[in-house]
């Protein structure tokens, strides 16, 4: 079954759960044009006030397919980010096991966001032990033959994926926070994670 995905930073737990399905032969959308405040640039993890978005810079250099956005560097992004990260998740049950390839995400020297973004699902396919295969779109198609989920995750809303209830850090006093980056499993759950995905899979396709 063809799937067509956006390239995201740290996905959350409902693109993994198309991205990983077993029977999907996945496409990845490099040539769209670029919107704006979407998981393209945008990553939720569950800090301590509850929801905290992690917002890439990209330049405004005039070009607006996906595959040549920019990055901009001026801003200390990549430092902010990665200390919000272990902020967040420095006392969840699994970040100590997975902190150093974390901060692999962030010593990675690129300014070119589908780069960055792809390196981060590098690390992230390593931690989960996933060797999910996939291609890249070759020009962009408006109405493509595959299962088009370009635009099936919301950055804004909550999704309407039934995600079970897992023990997150900050659960007692904000409750459960749905599909938050990946990161958020597997701080939390460990080597379950997959397992976990998995399971709700099949309510994807």
């Amino acid at each position: 079954m063809k799937v067509l995905l956006p390239v995201f930073y740290l996905p959350p737990v409902s693109w993994f759960s198309v991205f990983l399905q077993k029977d999907a032969d996945v496409s990845l959308e490099i040539y769209e044009n670029f919107p704006k405040q979407t998981y393209r640039t945008r990553a939720n993890i569950y800090g301590a006030n509850g929801k905290l978005s992690l917002i890439i810079p990209v330049s405004h250099s005039g070009t607006r397919v996906l595959k040549d956005i920019e990055i901009c560097s001026r801003e200390n992004w990549r430092q902010l980010h990665w200390k919000s990260i272990r902020t967040a998740y420095q006392t969840s049950p699994y970040f100590e096991y997975y902190e150093n390839q974390l901060e692999e995400i962030y010593s990675f020297k690129t300014n070119n966001l589908i780069e960055f973004n792809l390196n981060a699902l590098r690390i992230i396919q390593q931690i989960l032990k996933s060797d999910k295969s996939f291609n890249f779109t070759l020009t962009y198609n408006k109405e493509p033959a595959a299962l088009n989920y370009r635009e099936a995750f919301s950055a804004k809303s909550v999704s309407a994926e039934d995600l079970e209830p897992y023990f997150q850090s900050f659960s007692d006093r904000h409750g459960f926070l749905p599909d938050l980056s990946v990161l958020d499993l597997i701080c939390n759950k460990g080597p379950e994670t997959l397992t976990y995905i998995k399971n709700i899979k099949s309510q994807s396709i």
